[in-house]
């Protein structure tokens, strides 16, 4: 029997409907739960093409990829019951589809305000134990991963991984700014004495240290000189000893000589003696006798 070409198109769109309501795909990004009656059958869908029962399942997909919170200013109570005002993100993915879809309905509206309250929940009990120097110091990293410790186990429960909580900006209120800001200053100059302090400490340890190496290198010098100017005076006494024994005639003659000319040797020099004084026995001998 041969179908008119109505006929035909008629079958066509029949199949094209029953194919549109027997099968769905489930996207590499996509996460998928079948329902039967509103009731979950299958949560757990890989990607590609699968079967449904037309009017009876039903199908809700949800994203796989990474999503992302921001949250406006906060307000935050520190350990000195002071008010800071904090910006913050949240990255957060589903993990289990079937736990989010209980839990929120598959509302993303309702699951990322949940969500919130849990991340804000941790963010207060963490500043709660901290002072304002703490929060906006060093030790701000230490609570974010305290916090996203918390985060992470109470977002079990909506079948949600945090992936990662970030502080944008914290900002103080017009009261907490300024007793902030001194305190910052207080402590800066603490440091900044202390620094000066040891440096100071480390100079003069320096300069006790050098003046103890200069006394002990002049005193060790001193005394090398003074042993090598008493070999050269022992040495000069023993060759002046060996020349007397040679000559001692001539080195008297000598001798007396080197006296006159210390003695003598400078214009003005003035000298007293009387004619008979053996210091000038040789000018007196004027042959050279």
């Amino acid at each position: 029997m041969k179908l008119s070409g109505n006929a035909t198109l008629a079958l066509i769109a029949i199949l094209a409907v029953l194919a549109y309501g027997t099968l769905f795909t489930v996207g590499e990004r996509e996460l998928a739960i079948k329902y039967r009656f509103s009731e979950i059958v299958n949560a757990d869908y890989e990607p590609g093409i699968h079967v449904k029962l037309p009017f009876i399942n039903s199908v809700s997909k949800y994203p796989k990829r990474l999503l992302t919170i921001n949250n406006p200013q906060e307000l935050f109570l520190t350990e000195e019951k002071k008010n800071l005002f904090v910006d913050f993100f949240v990255k957060w993915r589903i993990v289990d589809v079937g736990q989010y879809y209980r839990a929120s309905g598959g509302e993303a509206t309702i699951a990322a305000q949940r969500l919130l309250e849990i991340v804000k929940d941790g963010i207060r009990a963490e500043f709660a134990k901290r002072t304002v120097p703490e929060v906006v110091s060093a030790e701000r990293r230490e609570i974010m991963d305290d916090m996203l410790s918390r985060a992470r186990l109470n977002a079990v429960q909506l079948g949600i991984e945090v992936v990662d909580v970030r502080v944008k900006r914290i900002e103080f209120s017009d009261t907490v700014s300024e007793s902030v800001f001194r305190r910052m200053r207080e402590e800066r100059s603490r440091v900044a004495a202390e620094l000066r302090a040891e440096g100071y400490e480390t100079a003069e340890r320096i300069r006790a240290e050098a003046d103890r190496e200069r006394t002990v290198i002049l005193a060790e010098a001193y005394r090398e000189s003074e042993l090598i100017r008493g070999v050269g005076d022992a040495t000069a006494a023993d060759i002046y000893a060996k020349a007397y024994t040679k000559n001692p005639e001539f080195y008297s003659f000598y001798r007396s000589i080197q006296a006159y000319r210390n003695s003598l040797g400078s214009e003005g020099d003035l000298l007293v003696l009387g004619p008979e004084s053996e210091f000038l026995r040789y000018l007196n001998k004027s042959k050279g006798k």
